[in-house]
Protein backbone atom coordinates (compact mmCIF):
# COMPACT_ATOMS: atom_id res chain seq x y z
CA UNK A 1 0.00 0.00 0.00
CA UNK A 2 0.84 3.57 -1.14
CA UNK A 3 0.02 6.80 -0.80
CA UNK A 4 1.46 10.12 -2.20
CA UNK A 5 0.28 13.81 -1.59
CA UNK A 6 -0.53 15.77 -4.58
CA UNK A 7 -2.45 18.45 -2.95
CA UNK A 8 -2.98 20.33 0.05
CA UNK A 9 0.73 19.57 1.15
CA UNK A 10 2.04 22.63 3.34
CA UNK A 11 -1.19 24.81 2.08
CA UNK A 12 -4.41 24.76 2.64
CA UNK A 13 -6.36 24.16 -0.38
CA UNK A 14 -6.11 21.69 -3.26
CA UNK A 15 -6.81 18.75 -1.45
CA UNK A 16 -5.84 15.31 -3.52
CA UNK A 17 -4.15 11.78 -1.54
CA UNK A 18 -3.27 9.43 -3.85
CA UNK A 19 -3.95 6.04 -2.02
CA UNK A 20 -2.85 2.79 -4.41
CA UNK A 21 -3.75 -0.51 -2.68
CA UNK A 22 -4.09 -4.04 -4.27
CA UNK A 23 -2.75 -2.43 -7.79
CA UNK A 24 -5.75 -0.02 -7.59
CA UNK A 25 -5.32 4.16 -7.27
CA UNK A 26 -7.64 5.53 -4.89
CA UNK A 27 -8.05 8.96 -5.25
CA UNK A 28 -8.87 11.14 -1.45
CA UNK A 29 -10.54 14.36 -2.71
CA UNK A 30 -9.88 15.90 -5.96
CA UNK A 31 -9.92 19.90 -5.02
CA UNK A 32 -8.97 22.91 -6.45
CA UNK A 33 -5.86 25.23 -5.67
CA UNK A 34 -6.72 28.59 -4.89
CA UNK A 35 -4.12 31.45 -4.67
CA UNK A 36 -2.38 33.47 -6.98
CA UNK A 37 -4.33 33.69 -10.45
CA UNK A 38 -1.40 32.33 -12.29
CA UNK A 39 -0.34 29.78 -10.12
CA UNK A 40 -3.96 28.54 -9.71
CA UNK A 41 -4.15 28.57 -12.94
CA UNK A 42 -0.92 26.23 -13.15
CA UNK A 43 -1.48 23.86 -10.28
CA UNK A 44 -4.91 23.37 -11.45
CA UNK A 45 -4.17 21.94 -14.70
CA UNK A 46 -1.34 19.27 -13.61
CA UNK A 47 -2.08 16.36 -11.89
CA UNK A 48 0.96 14.46 -10.25
CA UNK A 49 -1.21 10.99 -11.70
CA UNK A 50 -2.74 9.85 -14.51
CA UNK A 51 -6.70 10.50 -14.62
CA UNK A 52 -7.63 7.76 -16.35
CA UNK A 53 -5.82 5.29 -14.08
CA UNK A 54 -7.96 6.07 -11.37
CA UNK A 55 -10.01 3.45 -10.14
CA UNK A 56 -12.25 5.71 -7.99
CA UNK A 57 -12.40 9.21 -5.52
CA UNK A 58 -13.64 9.04 -2.12
CA UNK A 59 -14.99 12.71 -1.35
CA UNK A 60 -15.02 14.07 2.15
CA UNK A 61 -17.45 17.26 1.27
CA UNK A 62 -18.39 19.56 -1.20
CA UNK A 63 -15.97 22.67 -0.85
CA UNK A 64 -14.22 23.39 -3.85
CA UNK A 65 -10.97 22.94 -2.87
CA UNK A 66 -11.80 19.75 -1.96
CA UNK A 67 -14.21 19.08 -5.34
CA UNK A 68 -13.66 21.74 -7.46
CA UNK A 69 -11.50 19.55 -10.00
CA UNK A 70 -13.51 16.89 -10.58
CA UNK A 71 -14.57 17.71 -13.90
CA UNK A 72 -10.98 18.09 -14.98
CA UNK A 73 -10.58 14.49 -13.99
CA UNK A 74 -13.54 13.56 -16.19
CA UNK A 75 -12.51 15.66 -19.39
CA UNK A 76 -8.92 13.89 -18.93
CA UNK A 77 -10.30 10.69 -19.07
CA UNK A 78 -11.69 9.17 -15.38
CA UNK A 79 -14.60 7.13 -15.64
CA UNK A 80 -14.40 6.02 -12.02
CA UNK A 81 -16.86 5.49 -9.52
CA UNK A 82 -17.34 9.03 -7.07
CA UNK A 83 -18.30 8.31 -3.70
CA UNK A 84 -19.75 10.65 -1.26
CA UNK A 85 -22.77 11.30 1.05
CA UNK A 86 -26.10 12.25 -0.61
CA UNK A 87 -25.89 15.89 1.11
CA UNK A 88 -22.60 16.47 -0.69
CA UNK A 89 -23.59 15.04 -3.83
CA UNK A 90 -26.19 17.94 -3.89
CA UNK A 91 -24.47 19.57 -3.08
CA UNK A 92 -21.57 19.22 -5.87
CA UNK A 93 -24.53 19.08 -8.56
CA UNK A 94 -24.65 23.06 -7.96
CA UNK A 95 -21.17 23.93 -6.87
CA UNK A 96 -19.15 22.53 -9.71
CA UNK A 97 -21.61 24.50 -11.85
CA UNK A 98 -21.25 27.03 -10.08
CA UNK A 99 -17.02 26.92 -10.32
CA UNK A 100 -17.51 26.51 -14.07
CA UNK A 101 -19.55 29.58 -14.51
CA UNK A 102 -17.47 31.59 -12.71
CA UNK A 103 -14.71 30.36 -14.18
CA UNK A 104 -16.00 31.28 -17.71
CA UNK A 105 -17.41 34.25 -16.77
CA UNK A 106 -14.00 35.39 -14.99
CA UNK A 107 -11.42 34.58 -17.52
CA UNK A 108 -13.40 36.07 -20.31
CA UNK A 109 -13.59 39.27 -18.02
CA UNK A 110 -9.84 39.25 -17.33
CA UNK A 111 -9.45 38.30 -21.13
CA UNK A 112 -10.78 42.04 -22.01
CA UNK A 113 -8.15 43.88 -19.40
CA UNK A 114 -5.78 41.43 -20.78
CA UNK A 115 -6.39 41.64 -24.28
CA UNK A 116 -5.58 45.73 -23.73
CA UNK A 117 -2.36 44.68 -22.86
CA UNK A 118 -1.44 42.57 -25.21
CA UNK A 119 -1.20 39.34 -22.86
CA UNK A 120 -2.48 35.90 -23.61
CA UNK A 121 -5.49 34.72 -22.44
CA UNK A 122 -6.20 32.30 -20.13
CA UNK A 123 -8.74 29.65 -20.71
CA UNK A 124 -11.06 27.89 -17.83
CA UNK A 125 -9.77 25.04 -15.77
CA UNK A 126 -13.17 23.24 -17.37
CA UNK A 127 -16.48 24.27 -19.11
CA UNK A 128 -20.37 23.76 -18.04
CA UNK A 129 -20.67 20.33 -20.01
CA UNK A 130 -17.75 18.91 -17.91
CA UNK A 131 -19.52 19.59 -14.94
CA UNK A 132 -22.85 18.38 -15.59
CA UNK A 133 -21.20 14.37 -17.01
CA UNK A 134 -18.88 14.28 -14.14
CA UNK A 135 -21.96 13.98 -11.69
CA UNK A 136 -23.16 11.23 -13.77
CA UNK A 137 -20.44 9.19 -11.51
CA UNK A 138 -21.84 10.10 -8.44
CA UNK A 139 -22.35 7.42 -5.96
CA UNK A 140 -24.21 8.37 -2.44
CA UNK A 141 -23.01 6.37 0.71
CA UNK A 142 -24.56 7.25 4.33
CA UNK A 143 -23.15 7.90 7.27
CA UNK A 144 -21.76 5.23 9.55
CA UNK A 145 -22.71 2.47 7.09
CA UNK A 146 -19.73 0.59 5.64
CA UNK A 147 -19.84 0.41 2.10
CA UNK A 148 -17.80 -1.71 -0.40
CA UNK A 149 -15.91 0.19 -3.44
CA UNK A 150 -16.60 -1.85 -6.48
CA UNK A 151 -13.97 -4.37 -7.69
CA UNK A 152 -12.48 -3.88 -4.29
CA UNK A 153 -15.10 -5.47 -2.17
CA UNK A 154 -13.46 -8.42 -0.57
CA UNK A 155 -10.00 -5.56 0.22
CA UNK A 156 -11.44 -2.36 0.80
CA UNK A 157 -14.33 -1.04 3.16
CA UNK A 158 -15.18 2.46 3.69
CA UNK A 159 -17.11 4.07 6.29
CA UNK A 160 -18.31 7.68 6.92
CA UNK A 161 -18.91 9.67 10.08
CA UNK A 162 -20.14 13.22 10.41
CA UNK A 163 -17.61 15.38 10.15
CA UNK A 164 -19.51 18.71 11.60
CA UNK A 165 -17.85 20.83 8.77
CA UNK A 166 -20.25 21.84 6.48
CA UNK A 167 -23.60 19.92 5.41
CA UNK A 168 -22.82 15.98 4.36
CA UNK A 169 -18.97 16.64 5.09
CA UNK A 170 -17.81 13.30 6.38
CA UNK A 171 -14.58 11.58 7.94
CA UNK A 172 -13.64 8.36 6.71
CA UNK A 173 -12.58 4.96 7.45
CA UNK A 174 -11.06 2.51 5.46
CA UNK A 175 -10.54 -1.08 6.24
CA UNK A 176 -7.95 -2.45 4.27
CA UNK A 177 -7.03 -6.21 3.54
CA UNK A 178 -3.82 -6.51 2.02
CA UNK A 179 -2.00 -9.94 1.93
CA UNK A 180 -2.52 -11.10 5.51
CA UNK A 181 -3.02 -7.93 7.13
CA UNK A 182 -5.80 -5.76 8.12
CA UNK A 183 -5.21 -1.97 8.05
CA UNK A 184 -7.55 0.94 9.49
CA UNK A 185 -6.68 4.09 7.72
CA UNK A 186 -8.39 7.22 7.87
CA UNK A 187 -8.59 10.90 6.60
CA UNK A 188 -10.27 13.57 8.12
CA UNK A 189 -11.16 16.09 5.30
CA UNK A 190 -11.92 19.12 7.08
CA UNK A 191 -12.74 18.89 10.51
CA UNK A 192 -15.79 20.55 12.09
CA UNK A 193 -16.02 22.18 15.97
CA UNK A 194 -18.39 20.78 18.63
CA UNK A 195 -20.89 23.56 19.54
CA UNK A 196 -21.62 24.96 16.34
CA UNK A 197 -25.17 25.95 15.00
CA UNK A 198 -27.29 24.07 12.43
CA UNK A 199 -24.91 20.62 12.41
CA UNK A 200 -23.85 17.93 14.52
CA UNK A 201 -20.65 17.91 16.10
CA UNK A 202 -17.84 15.84 14.85
CA UNK A 203 -18.08 12.07 15.65
CA UNK A 204 -15.36 10.22 16.86
CA UNK A 205 -14.31 7.60 14.35
CA UNK A 206 -12.92 4.89 16.63
CA UNK A 207 -8.81 3.69 16.51
CA UNK A 208 -6.95 3.52 13.71
CA UNK A 209 -3.78 2.95 12.59
CA UNK A 210 -2.74 5.93 10.11
CA UNK A 211 -4.44 9.00 9.73
CA UNK A 212 -4.49 11.72 7.64
CA UNK A 213 -5.65 15.27 9.13
CA UNK A 214 -6.36 18.58 8.27
CA UNK A 215 -4.62 21.01 10.20
CA UNK A 216 -5.55 24.70 9.21
CA UNK A 217 -5.62 25.63 12.37
CA UNK A 218 -2.88 24.03 14.45
CA UNK A 219 -1.33 26.95 16.59
CA UNK A 220 -4.35 29.17 16.66
CA UNK A 221 -7.54 29.08 19.58
CA UNK A 222 -10.86 30.27 18.44
CA UNK A 223 -13.51 32.19 19.96
CA UNK A 224 -15.87 30.19 21.34
CA UNK A 225 -18.44 29.77 18.84
CA UNK A 226 -21.26 30.61 21.45
CA UNK A 227 -19.77 34.34 20.88
CA UNK A 228 -20.79 34.53 16.78
CA UNK A 229 -23.72 36.21 17.73
CA UNK A 230 -22.34 39.04 20.30
CA UNK A 231 -19.24 39.64 17.96
CA UNK A 232 -21.67 39.70 14.69
CA UNK A 233 -24.09 42.35 16.64
CA UNK A 234 -21.33 44.48 18.03
CA UNK A 235 -19.44 45.25 14.11
CA UNK A 236 -23.16 45.25 12.14
CA UNK A 237 -23.91 47.89 14.87
CA UNK A 238 -20.70 50.20 14.52
CA UNK A 239 -21.14 49.65 10.94
CA UNK A 240 -24.64 51.12 11.19
CA UNK A 241 -23.76 53.94 13.03
CA UNK A 242 -21.34 54.77 10.27
CA UNK A 243 -24.25 54.36 7.56
CA UNK A 244 -22.53 52.56 4.93
CA UNK A 245 -22.37 49.02 3.45
CA UNK A 246 -21.26 46.08 5.07
CA UNK A 247 -20.07 43.54 2.84
CA UNK A 248 -19.12 39.74 3.81
CA UNK A 249 -17.30 37.54 1.32
CA UNK A 250 -18.59 34.18 2.66
CA UNK A 251 -18.86 30.60 1.18
CA UNK A 252 -21.98 29.61 -0.49
CA UNK A 253 -22.53 26.64 1.53
CA UNK A 254 -22.78 26.58 5.35
CA UNK A 255 -20.62 30.17 6.25
CA UNK A 256 -24.16 32.25 4.17
CA UNK A 257 -26.36 30.10 6.26
CA UNK A 258 -24.63 30.56 9.93
CA UNK A 259 -24.66 34.15 9.23
CA UNK A 260 -28.53 34.35 8.08
CA UNK A 261 -29.61 32.25 11.09
CA UNK A 262 -27.44 34.43 13.65
CA UNK A 263 -28.75 37.43 12.01
CA UNK A 264 -32.34 36.30 12.39
CA UNK A 265 -31.57 35.63 16.00
CA UNK A 266 -30.23 38.65 16.85
CA UNK A 267 -33.05 40.56 14.77
CA UNK A 268 -35.77 39.06 16.69
CA UNK A 269 -33.81 40.14 19.89
CA UNK A 270 -34.36 43.62 19.27
CA UNK A 271 -30.47 44.01 19.34
CA UNK A 272 -30.11 45.32 15.54
CA UNK A 273 -32.29 47.01 13.51
CA UNK A 274 -33.89 45.10 10.63
CA UNK A 275 -30.80 46.60 8.01
CA UNK A 276 -31.95 45.38 4.42
CA UNK A 277 -29.75 42.03 4.15
CA UNK A 278 -28.94 41.19 0.76
CA UNK A 279 -27.67 37.49 -0.34
CA UNK A 280 -25.59 38.35 -3.48
CA UNK A 281 -25.11 34.59 -4.47
CA UNK A 282 -27.49 32.31 -6.87
CA UNK A 283 -25.22 29.53 -5.52
CA UNK A 284 -26.01 30.34 -2.00
CA UNK A 285 -29.45 30.44 -2.91
CA UNK A 286 -29.58 26.79 -3.90
CA UNK A 287 -27.51 25.73 -1.64
CA UNK A 288 -30.06 27.51 0.96
CA UNK A 289 -32.66 24.75 -0.64
CA UNK A 290 -30.33 22.21 -0.32
CA UNK A 291 -29.82 22.43 3.21
CA UNK A 292 -33.44 22.31 3.58
CA UNK A 293 -33.62 18.80 1.97
CA UNK A 294 -31.62 17.44 4.42
CA UNK A 295 -32.38 17.05 8.08
CA UNK A 296 -30.48 14.61 9.16
CA UNK A 297 -27.63 16.92 9.61
CA UNK A 298 -28.98 19.28 12.02
CA UNK A 299 -28.17 19.42 15.71
CA UNK A 300 -30.90 18.83 18.06
CA UNK A 301 -31.87 22.87 18.70
CA UNK A 302 -32.16 23.21 15.10
CA UNK A 303 -34.15 20.36 14.13
CA UNK A 304 -36.29 21.27 17.58
CA UNK A 305 -36.49 24.92 15.53
CA UNK A 306 -37.72 23.52 12.25
CA UNK A 307 -40.21 21.10 13.99
CA UNK A 308 -41.75 23.87 15.28
CA UNK A 309 -42.07 25.68 12.02
CA UNK A 310 -39.66 28.56 12.29
CA UNK A 311 -38.70 29.95 8.75
CA UNK A 312 -34.93 30.26 9.70
CA UNK A 313 -33.93 31.16 6.05
CA UNK A 314 -36.11 33.74 5.72
CA UNK A 315 -36.25 37.30 7.13
CA UNK A 316 -38.84 40.33 5.98
CA UNK A 317 -35.84 42.24 5.22
CA UNK A 318 -33.72 39.91 3.71
CA UNK A 319 -33.71 39.61 -0.09
CA UNK A 320 -32.03 36.74 -2.66
CA UNK A 321 -30.83 38.50 -5.56
CA UNK A 322 -30.74 36.06 -8.74
CA UNK A 323 -29.26 37.64 -11.77
CA UNK A 324 -26.78 40.11 -12.39
CA UNK A 325 -28.76 43.31 -13.19
CA UNK A 326 -30.52 42.83 -9.56
CA UNK A 327 -26.61 42.50 -8.29
CA UNK A 328 -25.72 45.84 -10.24
CA UNK A 329 -28.53 47.79 -9.14
CA UNK A 330 -26.77 47.59 -5.26
CA UNK A 331 -24.15 49.86 -6.20
CA UNK A 332 -26.77 52.63 -6.19
CA UNK A 333 -28.39 51.11 -2.80
CA UNK A 334 -27.89 54.47 -0.71
CA UNK A 335 -29.10 53.03 2.60
CA UNK A 336 -26.63 50.97 4.73
CA UNK A 337 -27.04 47.71 4.20
CA UNK A 338 -25.61 44.29 4.61
CA UNK A 339 -24.18 42.07 1.32
CA UNK A 340 -23.00 38.67 1.58
CA UNK A 341 -21.30 37.09 -1.52
CA UNK A 342 -19.24 34.42 -2.86
CA UNK A 343 -16.65 33.67 -3.04
CA UNK A 344 -15.53 33.17 0.52
CA UNK A 345 -12.11 33.84 -0.09
CA UNK A 346 -12.78 36.99 -2.23
CA UNK A 347 -11.17 35.33 -5.18
CA UNK A 348 -13.80 35.06 -7.74
CA UNK A 349 -17.72 35.77 -7.89
CA UNK A 350 -20.01 38.93 -7.50
CA UNK A 351 -18.10 39.83 -4.10
CA UNK A 352 -15.25 41.19 -5.75
CA UNK A 353 -17.46 43.63 -7.95
CA UNK A 354 -19.00 44.83 -4.67
CA UNK A 355 -15.50 45.06 -3.05
CA UNK A 356 -14.05 46.95 -5.93
CA UNK A 357 -17.40 49.42 -5.41
CA UNK A 358 -16.79 49.76 -1.61
CA UNK A 359 -13.23 49.35 -0.37
CA UNK A 360 -12.80 53.09 -1.18
CA UNK A 361 -15.49 53.91 0.88
CA UNK A 362 -14.56 54.87 4.52
CA UNK A 363 -18.37 54.57 5.57
CA UNK A 364 -18.30 50.95 4.07
CA UNK A 365 -17.25 47.62 6.24
CA UNK A 366 -15.69 44.55 4.85
CA UNK A 367 -16.13 41.55 7.40
CA UNK A 368 -14.04 38.93 7.23
CA UNK A 369 -15.82 35.52 8.63
CA UNK A 370 -13.33 32.49 7.22
CA UNK A 371 -10.32 31.26 6.69
CA UNK A 372 -8.23 32.98 3.95
CA UNK A 373 -5.56 30.98 2.44
CA UNK A 374 -2.24 32.53 1.18
CA UNK A 375 -1.94 35.08 -1.68
CA UNK A 376 -6.02 35.25 -2.10
CA UNK A 377 -7.35 38.62 -1.53
CA UNK A 378 -8.90 38.27 1.54
CA UNK A 379 -5.64 37.41 2.90
CA UNK A 380 -4.43 40.41 1.73
CA UNK A 381 -7.52 42.52 3.32
CA UNK A 382 -6.63 41.21 6.82
CA UNK A 383 -2.95 42.21 6.37
CA UNK A 384 -3.76 45.43 5.48
CA UNK A 385 -5.42 46.14 8.58
CA UNK A 386 -1.85 46.71 10.25
CA UNK A 387 -0.40 49.12 7.08
CA UNK A 388 -1.10 52.63 5.95
CA UNK A 389 -2.38 53.77 2.75
CA UNK A 390 -3.09 49.63 2.14
CA UNK A 391 -3.98 48.87 -1.21
CA UNK A 392 -5.56 45.79 -3.22
CA UNK A 393 -5.58 44.47 -6.71
CA UNK A 394 -9.31 43.94 -7.89
CA UNK A 395 -9.16 42.50 -11.59
CA UNK A 396 -6.01 44.00 -12.10
CA UNK A 397 -6.61 47.67 -11.23
CA UNK A 398 -5.70 49.12 -7.66
CA UNK A 399 -7.90 50.24 -5.20
CA UNK A 400 -6.64 52.16 -1.63
CA UNK A 401 -8.13 50.73 1.10
CA UNK A 402 -10.39 53.37 3.16
CA UNK A 403 -13.18 50.94 4.03
CA UNK A 404 -13.03 49.12 7.74
CA UNK A 405 -11.78 45.85 7.63
CA UNK A 406 -13.10 43.45 10.77
CA UNK A 407 -12.46 40.18 11.35
CA UNK A 408 -14.40 37.26 13.11
CA UNK A 409 -12.69 34.12 13.89
CA UNK A 410 -15.68 32.27 15.80
CA UNK A 411 -17.64 31.56 12.57
CA UNK A 412 -14.91 29.31 11.22
CA UNK A 413 -16.17 25.82 11.04
CA UNK A 414 -12.42 24.32 11.01
CA UNK A 415 -11.39 22.85 14.65
CA UNK A 416 -8.60 24.99 16.14
CA UNK A 417 -5.65 24.12 18.07
CA UNK A 418 -7.59 22.90 21.43
CA UNK A 419 -9.96 21.40 19.66
CA UNK A 420 -7.87 19.19 17.43
CA UNK A 421 -6.09 18.12 20.12
CA UNK A 422 -8.74 17.15 21.94
CA UNK A 423 -10.39 15.02 19.40
CA UNK A 424 -6.55 13.43 18.92
CA UNK A 425 -6.62 12.55 22.84
CA UNK A 426 -9.34 9.89 21.99
CA UNK A 427 -7.00 7.73 20.11
CA UNK A 428 -5.23 4.99 21.53
CA UNK A 429 -0.81 5.83 21.47
CA UNK A 430 -0.13 2.37 21.00
CA UNK A 431 -2.67 1.51 17.99
CA UNK A 432 -1.73 5.46 16.06
CA UNK A 433 1.17 4.69 14.31
CA UNK A 434 1.75 7.73 11.87
CA UNK A 435 -0.28 10.85 11.81
CA UNK A 436 0.10 12.45 8.14
CA UNK A 437 -1.00 16.34 8.94
CA UNK A 438 -2.55 18.30 5.72
CA UNK A 439 -4.28 21.02 4.76
CA UNK A 440 -2.40 23.62 6.89
CA UNK A 441 0.06 26.23 6.35
CA UNK A 442 3.94 25.10 7.88
CA UNK A 443 4.20 27.38 10.78
CA UNK A 444 0.60 26.20 11.69
CA UNK A 445 1.61 22.53 10.99
CA UNK A 446 4.77 22.19 12.95
CA UNK A 447 3.00 24.12 15.95
CA UNK A 448 0.38 21.02 15.82
CA UNK A 449 3.05 18.20 15.24
CA UNK A 450 4.95 19.80 18.66
CA UNK A 451 1.64 19.41 20.40
CA UNK A 452 0.95 15.83 19.16
CA UNK A 453 4.66 14.86 19.84
CA UNK A 454 3.45 16.30 23.35
CA UNK A 455 0.75 14.02 23.33
CA UNK A 456 2.82 11.15 22.97
CA UNK A 457 2.14 10.68 19.67
CA UNK A 458 6.12 9.88 18.49
CA UNK A 459 5.42 9.24 14.27
CA UNK A 460 3.89 12.57 13.26
CA UNK A 461 4.86 13.55 9.20
CA UNK A 462 4.17 16.83 7.28
CA UNK A 463 4.54 15.75 4.04
CA UNK A 464 5.57 17.25 0.62
CA UNK A 465 3.87 18.26 -2.12
CA UNK A 466 4.86 14.81 -4.35
CA UNK A 467 6.17 12.53 -1.38
CA UNK A 468 5.31 9.32 -1.24
CA UNK A 469 5.25 6.90 1.87
CA UNK A 470 4.81 2.89 2.17
CA UNK A 471 2.14 1.87 4.56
Amino acid sequence: MKIKFCGAAQTVTGSQHLLEINGKKILLDCGLFQGKRQEAYDINRSFLFDPAELHCIILSHAHIDHSGNLPTLYARGFNGSIYTTSASRDLCSIMLLDSAHIQEKDTEYANKKRAKQNLFAFKPLYKMQDAVRVMEYFKTVSYRKKFCIDGLCEKVQVEYFDAGHILGSAMMVLEIEEGKRKIRFAFTGDMGRPGLPILKDPEFIGDVQFIISESTYGNRVHDKSHKMDDQLCEVLNEAYSRGGKVIIPAFSVGRTQEIIYSLSKIMDSGKLPMIPVFIDSPLSTKATDIFKLHPECYDKEFSNMILDGKEIFELPNLKYIQDAEESKKLNNFDEPCIIISASGMAESGRVLHHLKNNIEDPKSTVLIVGFMAEHTLGRRLIESRNEENASVKIFGEEYYIHSKIAVLNSFSAHADKDELAAYFDRFDRKMLEKIFLVHGEPVQQKAFKDTLKGMNFNDVEIPFKGQEFEI
